[in-house]
């Protein structure tokens, strides 16, 4: 078993390593600064398993002072994993003072981690400084997945199909991350900072690939028009925006833009955006968005989705369609996911595809 788990603590520190390297070069150039901060988010993880290898191997580098640097730089291991997920949700956001706030709580952990060392491994100290890594922890695994529930309100202004920006495989991580986080916590509270055992290290590992297969087939998640819209979003309450269009010009605006969305049918396009959208009207991005969310009460991505649901009903029961299965009749309304499709029908009518079929055909 031991000998298991020694591979597997190479396989952990390997991988991880190779991923680091391979975002932070990030060849396919996607996502630069978010897959940046997650290459050192990843280098900062391998170092939890920096110890065990160095054991593997006998070699006899590391000494006390030595472990102290890793320990506080393994420490801000959850600070660079949430400014990854800042990036991944805002390519531009800016640093600014009050960031400098992050740096207190570990600040306090190398004060800890030398006072520690200075009183011979006082065992009060050390459970004190374990449970401070769990907290620590917790609080920016929690408030990365904040971010991520904004990020899903936010991309829904000016895409009409967000499964692939919708940063849900982010997401998955940040969960696996909080179960390993308490778990690891937990224990070396209970063991005294103790080697991890096999079982935990192939749960690291299995998580590690997942991490993988995610990060490497991602995309580009905004592109540079989106970037402008999302500054001028969180620069403007969206419940008090400042009118940008009168009331008589809305009316008129309102029934150019239903007219168009049901003539022309725009919505078929499952790459529509609201770049895309404002292009047709002959207005700004943002003058079509302040429309949507005042004239119509929606914001983007439910005023388009509203279209494919009707598309979607009209063929469920025409008997032209028999021929085309739920799905087929999703992407012939303009949904490109079987997930976003479901969800957003279910939403919107609250019956499943197969319910509503059913219950109307009875009818």
């Amino acid at each position: 078993m031991d000998k298991i788990n020694s591979l597997t603590q190479i396989l952990i520190y390997g991988s991880l390593l190779l991923l680091s390297f391979l975002l932070i070069v990030n060849p396919l150039k996607v996502n630069k600064k978010a897959n940046l901060w997650f290459g050192v988010f990843l280098f900062l993880w391998s170092t939890f398993w920096f110890e065990e290898i160095f054991i593997l191997t006998d070699y006899k580098l590391l000494n006390y002072y030595v472990l102290i640097a890793i320990k506080f730089f393994q420490f801000l291991t959850p600070i660079v994993f949430y400014f990854s997920v800042v990036f991944y949700t805002n390519p531009d956001f800016k640093f600014k003072r009050r960031e400098l706030l992050y740096l207190i709580l570990p600040s306090i952990y190398f004060v800890g981690l030398v006072t520690e060392h200075q009183l011979k491994e006082n065992v009060f100290i050390a459970s004190t400084l374990n449970i401070l890594i769990i907290i620590h922890a917790i609080y920016f695994t929690i408030y990365s997945y904040i971010k991520i529930q904004f990020h899903k309100k936010r991309i829904r202004l000016f895409s009409s199909n967000t499964n692939e920006i919708d940063l849900i495989w982010l997401e998955y991580i940040i969960i696996s991350l909080f179960i390993l986080s308490i778990f690891i916590g937990v224990y070396n509270v209970l063991l005294d900072g103790g080697h991890l055992n096999v079982l935990a290290n192939i749960v690291s590992l299995t998580i590690i690939f997942f991490v993988a297969y995610n990060n490497l087939k991602q995309k580009e998640i905004f592109l540079l028009d989106e970037r402008n819209l999302i500054i001028v979003s969180e620069e403007e309450n969206v419940t008090e925006k400042r009118k940008i269009i009168s009331d008589e010009e809305i009316e008129t605006l309102k029934t150019k833009l239903t007219n168009l969305m049901e003539h022309k049918k725009p919505y078929l396009d499952p790459d529509l955006t609201l770049i895309k959208l404002a292009e047709l009207l002959n207005l700004t991005p943002h003058k079509v968005s302040y429309l949507i969310n005042v004239g119509f009460n929606e914001n983007f991505f439910w005023f388009v989705n509203r279209y494919r649901v009707e598309r979607v009903k009209v063929l469920l029961l025409d008997k032209k369609s028999n021929t085309l299965s739920i799905l087929g009749i999703a992407y012939e309304s303009g949904f490109n996911s079987k997930t976003s499709f479901n969800t957003t029908f279910k939403k919107i009518t609250t019956q499943t595809p197969s319910e509503f079929k059913k219950s109307s055909s009875s009818l």
